[in-house]
């Protein structure tokens, strides 16, 4: 009698394997169980992909964990092809990103809130006006060099705007509502910081300090640098917003 092989989806609801969300694929998964393939976070052929016995873990790593947090994305790049594939977390690949560099915490995004929160500035910024970005807009555009150089193209909606610096507050959302209600494309942009919640770190985080980190919902689970300037501390999280990026 066969049985259905235990799956943790990545949670990352880029809907990139055409479904809305990890629970929409997961609930049909049971049915069809070829449909996994598709996600391409637990594919053979993920970039930085290793077997997770190669992977040391890093040194005096004694990560705390606070409450609400989820787990990290998985490796499945050592599964032989035709193996039921099933997401494992062991501690020592916690602390590293998908090409095997380590971080010191998870950036999680607010939880009333679409998707991350990204303060970001065009590479001109009178499109701002001359586009008329608004509150509630689609819009999407690539950060370029310095402020991060990310290859992927963001997609979001707009929170706050400031039509007389160009500054625009939006929250990164994925794909999925671009192709169905359209979009404002704003070409390459600066990303000047993030703002969202520390659930779990590695080490205490202090103001005025630069570290490594990982935002949760990255497609890519590349680590990210960044200087937090604003903490807060809250019973279950510690608020933050992270500035001076760059990926690597």
């Amino acid at each position: 009698m066969s049985t259905t092989p235990t799956v943790e989806l990545p949670g990352l609801n880029c809907g990139l394997c055409g479904y809305k969300t990890c629970d929409e694929l997961s609930e049909r998964l049971p049915q069809r169980p070829e449909l996994l393939q598709r996600c391409i976070h637990l594919s053979e052929d993920k970039l930085g992909t290793q077997p997770s016995a190669a992977i040391a873990a890093p040194p005096n790593a004694a990560p705390s964990r606070m409450a609400g947090s989820a787990p990290p994305v998985s490796e499945c790049g050592s599964c032989a092809i035709g193996e039921p594939r099933k997401a494992v977390f062991p501690g020592s690949v916690k602390w590293l990103d998908s090409l095997g560099r380590e971080f010191d915490f998870y950036l999680e995004h607010f939880p009333e809130e679409p998707g991350p929160r990204e303060i970001i500035i065009p590479h001109n910024p009178m499109i701002t006006r001359e586009m008329d970005i608004q509150k509630g807009d689609i819009i999407l555009g690539r950060p370029l060099g310095m402020s991060c150089g990310c290859p992927i193209t963001h997609c979001g909606v707009v929170t706050e705007v400031d039509h007389r610096t160009g500054v625009i507050v939006w929250c990164v959302t994925g794909p999925l509502a671009p192709r169905e209600k359209g979009f404002k494309d704003l070409g390459y942009y600066i990303a000047e910081g993030y703002e969202g919640l520390i659930t779990e770190a590695r080490c205490d985080i202090k103001i005025g300090m630069r570290y490594y980190f990982q935002p949760r919902m990255c497609m890519l689970q590349w680590r990210h640098s960044g200087l937090v300037n604003f903490l807060n501390r809250t019973p279950d999280a510690l608020q933050v917003r992270v500035e001076g990026l760059w990926i690597g």
